[in-house]
Protein backbone atom coordinates (compact mmCIF):
# COMPACT_ATOMS: atom_id res chain seq x y z
CA UNK A 1 0.00 0.00 0.00
CA UNK A 2 1.00 3.48 -1.28
CA UNK A 3 -0.09 7.16 0.62
CA UNK A 4 -0.30 9.31 -1.78
CA UNK A 5 -0.45 12.84 -1.40
CA UNK A 6 -1.00 15.00 -4.53
CA UNK A 7 2.24 14.05 -6.34
CA UNK A 8 4.45 12.60 -3.27
CA UNK A 9 4.17 9.48 -1.90
CA UNK A 10 4.58 8.17 1.22
CA UNK A 11 5.95 4.40 0.50
CA UNK A 12 5.90 2.00 3.17
CA UNK A 13 2.70 3.89 5.25
CA UNK A 14 5.22 3.62 8.08
CA UNK A 15 5.78 6.56 9.54
CA UNK A 16 7.95 8.26 12.21
CA UNK A 17 5.95 10.52 14.90
CA UNK A 18 7.29 13.71 15.80
CA UNK A 19 9.27 13.98 19.41
CA UNK A 20 10.08 17.28 20.70
CA UNK A 21 13.77 16.73 21.77
CA UNK A 22 14.03 13.54 19.95
CA UNK A 23 13.52 13.35 16.26
CA UNK A 24 16.09 15.70 15.16
CA UNK A 25 18.32 15.24 12.06
CA UNK A 26 20.86 12.75 13.30
CA UNK A 27 18.07 10.56 14.49
CA UNK A 28 15.78 11.33 11.29
CA UNK A 29 18.56 10.20 9.27
CA UNK A 30 19.57 7.00 11.05
CA UNK A 31 15.89 6.05 11.13
CA UNK A 32 15.54 6.72 7.32
CA UNK A 33 18.96 4.62 6.80
CA UNK A 34 17.27 1.29 7.27
CA UNK A 35 14.01 2.79 5.33
CA UNK A 36 10.49 4.14 6.33
CA UNK A 37 7.79 6.04 4.51
CA UNK A 38 8.11 9.21 6.22
CA UNK A 39 10.40 10.97 8.94
CA UNK A 40 9.01 14.12 10.58
CA UNK A 41 11.01 16.78 12.50
CA UNK A 42 10.47 17.34 16.07
CA UNK A 43 7.92 20.27 16.76
CA UNK A 44 8.87 23.59 15.45
CA UNK A 45 7.30 26.94 17.10
CA UNK A 46 6.43 28.86 13.97
CA UNK A 47 7.00 32.27 15.64
CA UNK A 48 10.44 31.12 16.85
CA UNK A 49 11.12 29.84 13.41
CA UNK A 50 10.43 33.11 11.63
CA UNK A 51 12.48 35.46 14.36
CA UNK A 52 15.21 33.10 14.48
CA UNK A 53 15.54 31.63 18.00
CA UNK A 54 18.23 30.04 19.32
CA UNK A 55 18.35 26.07 18.58
CA UNK A 56 14.42 26.36 16.66
CA UNK A 57 15.92 26.31 13.00
CA UNK A 58 17.47 23.45 13.66
CA UNK A 59 15.20 21.34 14.94
CA UNK A 60 13.88 22.05 11.10
CA UNK A 61 16.47 21.48 9.39
CA UNK A 62 16.23 18.65 6.73
CA UNK A 63 20.01 17.55 5.82
CA UNK A 64 20.96 16.92 1.80
CA UNK A 65 19.25 14.59 0.07
CA UNK A 66 16.91 13.43 3.01
CA UNK A 67 13.68 13.10 1.01
CA UNK A 68 11.32 11.86 2.58
CA UNK A 69 11.10 14.25 4.98
CA UNK A 70 7.45 16.59 6.78
CA UNK A 71 8.44 19.76 8.69
CA UNK A 72 6.12 19.55 11.75
CA UNK A 73 5.02 23.37 12.60
CA UNK A 74 3.20 24.49 16.32
CA UNK A 75 1.47 27.81 17.16
CA UNK A 76 -1.46 29.98 17.36
CA UNK A 77 -1.46 32.39 14.69
CA UNK A 78 -1.85 32.08 11.72
CA UNK A 79 0.21 34.63 9.97
CA UNK A 80 3.12 33.29 11.94
CA UNK A 81 1.83 30.01 10.80
CA UNK A 82 2.11 30.67 7.24
CA UNK A 83 5.50 32.63 7.20
CA UNK A 84 7.04 29.73 8.63
CA UNK A 85 5.17 27.13 6.06
CA UNK A 86 6.75 29.47 3.44
CA UNK A 87 10.58 29.02 4.77
CA UNK A 88 10.62 25.30 5.53
CA UNK A 89 9.23 24.80 2.15
CA UNK A 90 11.59 27.27 1.05
CA UNK A 91 14.56 24.99 2.66
CA UNK A 92 13.45 21.55 1.06
CA UNK A 93 10.21 20.31 2.92
CA UNK A 94 8.58 17.62 1.20
CA UNK A 95 5.43 18.11 3.26
CA UNK A 96 4.09 20.10 5.87
CA UNK A 97 2.65 18.69 8.93
CA UNK A 98 0.44 20.97 11.62
CA UNK A 99 0.69 20.36 15.53
CA UNK A 100 -2.73 19.88 17.42
CA UNK A 101 -1.62 16.91 19.25
CA UNK A 102 0.94 17.78 21.83
CA UNK A 103 -0.47 17.73 25.12
CA UNK A 104 2.37 19.72 26.95
CA UNK A 105 1.14 22.51 29.36
CA UNK A 106 3.70 24.95 27.92
CA UNK A 107 2.29 24.16 24.42
CA UNK A 108 -1.30 23.79 25.47
CA UNK A 109 -1.17 27.14 27.69
CA UNK A 110 -0.41 28.99 24.77
CA UNK A 111 -3.24 27.68 23.36
CA UNK A 112 -1.10 25.32 20.39
CA UNK A 113 -0.92 21.79 19.90
CA UNK A 114 -3.88 19.63 21.23
CA UNK A 115 -5.69 22.65 23.02
CA UNK A 116 -6.62 23.96 19.35
CA UNK A 117 -9.18 21.06 19.75
CA UNK A 118 -10.93 22.85 21.93
CA UNK A 119 -11.05 26.26 19.69
CA UNK A 120 -11.87 24.01 16.42
CA UNK A 121 -12.39 27.35 14.30
CA UNK A 122 -9.77 29.07 15.32
CA UNK A 123 -7.84 25.65 14.44
CA UNK A 124 -9.42 25.83 11.15
CA UNK A 125 -8.22 29.83 10.53
CA UNK A 126 -4.56 27.99 11.16
CA UNK A 127 -5.09 25.22 8.99
CA UNK A 128 -5.99 27.89 5.93
CA UNK A 129 -3.04 29.92 6.14
CA UNK A 130 -0.91 27.13 6.45
CA UNK A 131 -2.22 25.61 2.84
CA UNK A 132 -2.86 28.61 1.39
CA UNK A 133 0.93 29.85 1.91
CA UNK A 134 2.56 26.72 0.13
CA UNK A 135 2.42 24.63 -2.72
CA UNK A 136 3.98 21.08 -0.98
CA UNK A 137 0.68 18.44 0.78
CA UNK A 138 -0.07 19.68 4.14
CA UNK A 139 -1.18 16.75 6.71
CA UNK A 140 -2.49 17.33 10.40
CA UNK A 141 -1.88 15.74 13.54
CA UNK A 142 -3.98 15.56 16.56
CA UNK A 143 -5.81 13.42 19.04
CA UNK A 144 -8.92 12.52 19.76
CA UNK A 145 -10.06 15.13 21.36
CA UNK A 146 -9.59 17.64 24.24
CA UNK A 147 -11.26 15.09 26.66
CA UNK A 148 -14.10 12.31 27.23
CA UNK A 149 -16.48 15.38 26.90
CA UNK A 150 -14.38 16.61 23.64
CA UNK A 151 -14.22 13.75 21.18
CA UNK A 152 -14.48 16.20 17.97
CA UNK A 153 -11.80 14.43 16.17
CA UNK A 154 -14.11 13.64 13.46
CA UNK A 155 -15.43 16.61 12.68
CA UNK A 156 -12.05 18.82 13.15
CA UNK A 157 -10.67 16.46 10.41
CA UNK A 158 -13.61 16.94 7.98
CA UNK A 159 -13.08 20.64 8.54
CA UNK A 160 -9.44 19.97 7.69
CA UNK A 161 -9.97 17.90 4.60
CA UNK A 162 -12.23 20.45 3.34
CA UNK A 163 -9.45 23.11 4.00
CA UNK A 164 -7.23 21.12 2.11
CA UNK A 165 -5.21 19.19 4.22
CA UNK A 166 -4.08 15.85 2.48
CA UNK A 167 -3.61 12.99 5.76
CA UNK A 168 -4.46 13.44 9.49
CA UNK A 169 -2.87 11.62 12.03
CA UNK A 170 -4.27 10.61 14.78
CA UNK A 171 -3.64 9.81 18.19
CA UNK A 172 -5.52 7.40 19.82
CA UNK A 173 -5.61 8.90 23.13
CA UNK A 174 -7.36 12.67 24.40
CA UNK A 175 -4.63 15.04 25.30
CA UNK A 176 -6.24 14.81 29.41
CA UNK A 177 -5.15 11.44 29.41
CA UNK A 178 -1.41 11.96 28.16
CA UNK A 179 -0.15 9.18 27.41
CA UNK A 180 -1.62 7.04 30.38
CA UNK A 181 -3.26 3.91 29.93
CA UNK A 182 -4.22 2.35 26.31
CA UNK A 183 -4.64 4.18 22.70
CA UNK A 184 -7.75 3.70 21.24
CA UNK A 185 -7.31 2.41 18.13
CA UNK A 186 -10.73 1.68 17.40
CA UNK A 187 -12.22 5.54 17.98
CA UNK A 188 -9.84 6.86 14.76
CA UNK A 189 -12.22 4.84 13.29
CA UNK A 190 -14.84 7.22 13.31
CA UNK A 191 -12.03 9.57 12.00
CA UNK A 192 -11.63 7.57 8.93
CA UNK A 193 -15.35 7.54 8.09
CA UNK A 194 -15.54 11.20 8.52
CA UNK A 195 -12.92 11.90 5.95
CA UNK A 196 -11.68 10.25 2.34
CA UNK A 197 -7.90 11.57 2.48
CA UNK A 198 -5.85 9.07 4.25
CA UNK A 199 -5.81 8.19 7.92
CA UNK A 200 -2.90 7.37 10.09
CA UNK A 201 -3.31 5.35 13.47
CA UNK A 202 -0.70 6.42 16.34
CA UNK A 203 -0.16 5.54 19.67
CA UNK A 204 1.30 2.01 21.31
CA UNK A 205 2.67 0.59 18.20
CA UNK A 206 6.08 -0.98 19.43
CA UNK A 207 6.29 -4.28 16.96
CA UNK A 208 4.65 -5.15 13.59
CA UNK A 209 1.76 -7.48 15.79
CA UNK A 210 0.62 -3.56 17.60
CA UNK A 211 0.65 -1.89 13.89
CA UNK A 212 -1.75 -4.79 12.85
CA UNK A 213 -3.81 -4.17 15.26
CA UNK A 214 -4.13 -0.89 15.01
CA UNK A 215 -4.66 -1.24 10.87
CA UNK A 216 -7.40 -3.77 12.15
CA UNK A 217 -9.38 -1.76 14.67
CA UNK A 218 -8.94 1.96 13.35
CA UNK A 219 -9.29 0.90 9.48
CA UNK A 220 -6.31 3.00 9.22
CA UNK A 221 -4.45 3.43 5.65
CA UNK A 222 -1.06 3.61 7.74
CA UNK A 223 0.40 3.93 11.02
CA UNK A 224 3.24 6.27 12.84
CA UNK A 225 5.35 5.08 15.13
CA UNK A 226 6.72 7.10 17.85
CA UNK A 227 7.68 6.15 21.66
CA UNK A 228 8.46 2.63 20.04
CA UNK A 229 11.37 3.69 17.78
CA UNK A 230 13.56 4.69 20.74
CA UNK A 231 16.69 2.62 21.36
CA UNK A 232 15.91 0.54 17.78
CA UNK A 233 15.79 3.22 14.82
CA UNK A 234 15.21 -0.13 12.58
CA UNK A 235 11.31 -0.94 13.95
CA UNK A 236 9.99 1.23 10.93
CA UNK A 237 11.82 -0.79 8.42
CA UNK A 238 11.04 -4.22 10.41
CA UNK A 239 7.41 -2.95 10.97
CA UNK A 240 7.24 -2.34 7.50
CA UNK A 241 8.94 -5.45 6.26
CA UNK A 242 6.12 -7.54 8.65
CA UNK A 243 3.16 -5.73 6.88
CA UNK A 244 4.00 -5.09 3.54
CA UNK A 245 6.61 -7.94 2.38
CA UNK A 246 9.43 -5.91 2.12
CA UNK A 247 12.93 -7.02 2.54
CA UNK A 248 14.08 -6.70 6.13
CA UNK A 249 16.50 -4.88 7.45
CA UNK A 250 19.85 -6.13 9.28
CA UNK A 251 19.40 -5.37 12.62
CA UNK A 252 22.74 -4.87 13.96
CA UNK A 253 24.35 -6.89 16.67
CA UNK A 254 27.46 -6.94 18.99
CA UNK A 255 30.22 -4.90 17.19
CA UNK A 256 27.74 -3.29 14.46
CA UNK A 257 25.53 -2.27 16.80
CA UNK A 258 28.35 -0.46 18.76
CA UNK A 259 29.52 1.16 15.60
CA UNK A 260 26.05 2.40 14.70
CA UNK A 261 25.45 4.11 18.26
CA UNK A 262 29.11 5.64 17.74
CA UNK A 263 28.02 7.11 14.25
CA UNK A 264 24.77 8.44 15.79
CA UNK A 265 26.57 9.97 18.94
CA UNK A 266 29.54 11.25 16.45
CA UNK A 267 26.75 13.05 14.39
CA UNK A 268 24.88 14.49 16.91
CA UNK A 269 28.06 16.01 18.12
CA UNK A 270 28.98 17.39 14.79
CA UNK A 271 25.58 18.55 13.88
CA UNK A 272 25.02 20.77 17.18
CA UNK A 273 28.23 21.16 18.38
CA UNK A 274 30.38 19.37 21.32
CA UNK A 275 28.76 20.88 24.48
CA UNK A 276 24.85 20.63 23.20
CA UNK A 277 25.35 17.68 21.04
CA UNK A 278 26.66 15.20 24.12
CA UNK A 279 23.32 16.28 26.26
CA UNK A 280 21.06 15.64 23.46
CA UNK A 281 22.27 12.49 22.70
CA UNK A 282 22.70 11.19 26.17
CA UNK A 283 18.97 10.14 26.00
CA UNK A 284 19.82 7.77 22.80
CA UNK A 285 22.63 6.20 24.63
CA UNK A 286 20.11 5.46 27.59
CA UNK A 287 18.18 3.85 25.71
CA UNK A 288 20.70 1.69 23.08
CA UNK A 289 22.59 0.94 26.55
CA UNK A 290 18.50 -0.20 27.73
CA UNK A 291 18.49 -2.56 24.57
CA UNK A 292 21.53 -4.18 25.16
CA UNK A 293 21.59 -4.70 28.78
CA UNK A 294 24.56 -2.85 29.25
CA UNK A 295 25.61 -3.47 33.13
CA UNK A 296 25.00 0.05 35.63
CA UNK A 297 28.20 0.69 36.31
CA UNK A 298 29.12 0.83 32.52
CA UNK A 299 26.36 2.75 31.81
CA UNK A 300 27.32 5.43 34.48
CA UNK A 301 30.77 5.20 32.88
CA UNK A 302 29.13 6.67 29.69
CA UNK A 303 26.59 8.77 30.80
CA UNK A 304 28.71 10.98 33.17
CA UNK A 305 31.62 11.00 30.44
CA UNK A 306 31.78 14.17 29.21
CA UNK A 307 35.33 13.76 27.22
CA UNK A 308 33.89 12.57 23.42
CA UNK A 309 36.94 10.56 23.00
CA UNK A 310 36.76 8.58 25.70
CA UNK A 311 33.11 8.41 25.51
CA UNK A 312 33.98 6.38 21.99
CA UNK A 313 36.31 4.41 23.58
CA UNK A 314 33.86 3.30 26.11
CA UNK A 315 30.59 2.22 24.07
CA UNK A 316 31.57 -0.63 22.30
CA UNK A 317 32.44 -2.51 25.95
CA UNK A 318 29.28 -0.90 27.16
CA UNK A 319 26.93 -2.14 24.27
CA UNK A 320 28.43 -5.55 23.37
CA UNK A 321 28.12 -7.01 26.99
CA UNK A 322 25.46 -8.86 25.70
CA UNK A 323 23.80 -9.68 22.31
CA UNK A 324 20.90 -7.20 21.54
CA UNK A 325 17.44 -8.56 21.00
CA UNK A 326 15.69 -7.29 17.99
Amino acid sequence: MVLTLDDRSIDPPVLLAPMAGITDLPFRRLVASFGAGLVVSEMVASQEMVQAKPGVRERAELGFGLQNTAVQLAGREPGWMAEAARMVEANGARIIDINMGCPAKKVTGGMSGSALLRTPDHALRLIEAVVGAVTVPVTLKTRLGWDDDCLNAPDVARRAEEAGVRMVAIHGRTRCQFYKGRADWAAIARVKQAVTIPVVANGDICSAADARAALTASGGDGVMIGRGVQGRPWLLAQVAAELHGLPRPRVPHGDAFADMVSAHYEDSLSFYGQELGAKVIRKHLGWYMDRAGTPAAARKAVLTERDPKRVLRLLPRALTAEAVAA
